[in-house]
């Protein structure tokens, strides 16, 4: 079978290094199993995407040596995608809305930090290091539910993640993946999941139809896409998405998860605290053998 391999950027800023060691070991992967690269734009968040950071993926591929498939698969062109894929868990009745602000949210946790501290410690926090949602949504009397809904309340869609194990049956203990790489803590193949460290994640938004949970695993079932090769922040992350896949019958893809190319301080290049673009790179003169050279401890 031919395996399948994609980068998938999102163009809300400029490429770093850790987007090139990324693209660089799926080139790597498609080259060594004579597979193919796709490439795919995640710019399914539309308030922050912009079109000249796509362009500059493709000028930053491009000058890295780089080819790829096309037509390129833009998620925002394939919103019909995740729409369908929600019907389907809504059906299984294993999605509901929840209605609080980002500020309500914060109070909440506050409120629960201060609660549990004197017995248990604080919130529990996801792997990301976020808050577990603190509110009680799912327990919304029906009535006041389909009221909010009809006036168009602001909300987001949350998987419940103790109906969708239920609904999984005696697969959810199955959950696992195939670990090519190594996750934080040097594990490698066969992973068990472990959903209930992220609780009832966010699925959707009300002016976004799929999170990056949602979209990814759509995404990847569509393309054919076989090994999944990405930064090892995500990796605790493939628990959720392997949720989805089983509830969507959706197909496992291998995954093979790499080290981080960090800053001075040890932490990982983010677009969010101005992380140099290999853009200012080039610019600076620096070649596509400099930037291998640079992320080589990493692939």
């Amino acid at each position: 079978m031919t395996q399948i391999f994609r980068f998938a950027p999102s163009p809300n800023g400029l490429l770093h290094l850790g987007h090139a060691a990324s693209a660089l070991l799926n080139a790597a992967r498609a080259r060594e199993t004579g597979g193919r690269l796709l490439l795919r734009i995640e710019d399914i968040d539309v308030s922050r995407c912009r079109p000249e950071f796509e362009a500059a993926i493709y000028e930053d591929l491009a000058w890295l040596g780089l080819a790829w498939e096309t037509p390129v698969r833009r998620q925002s062109e394939h919103f019909a995608d995740y729409r369908a894929a929600l019907q389907k868990l809504d059906a299984m009745g294993v999605l509901y809305p929840a209605f609080e602000s980002r500020a309500e949210i914060a109070r909440l946790v506050a409120e629960r930090d201060a609660a549990a501290r004197e017995e248990t410690g604080p919130w529990p926090r996801d792997p990301d290091g976020a808050p577990l949602y603190p509110g009680d949504a799912k327990h919304m009397p029906a009535a006041e539910r389909a009221a909010r809904l009809a006036a168009g309340a602001p909300h987001v869609l949350r998987l419940d993640l103790e109906a969708a194990l239920a609904a999984l049956g005696p697969r959810a203990k199955a959950l696992a993946w195939e670990e090519r790489g190594a996750g934080p803590a040097g594990e490698t193949g066969t992973v068990a999941a472990r959903p209930d460290a992220w609780g009832d994640v966010v699925v959707a938004r009300k002016d976004v139809p799929a999170s990056y949970h949602l979209a990814v695993v759509v995404d990847d079932a569509v393309q054919g896409v076989t090994e999944v090769v990405r930064g090892r922040d995500l990796f605790s992350a493939t628990s959720v998405h392997r949720v989805l896949q089983a509830l969507l019958g959706l197909p496992a893809p291998v995954y093979r998860h790499h080290g981080l190319v960090l800053d001075a301080d040890g932490h990982k290049l983010s677009k969010s605290t101005g992380a140099t673009g290999l853009r200012a790179q080039r610019a600076a003169g620096q070649t596509p053998a400099d930037i291998r050279r640079l992320i080589e401890p990493v692939v």
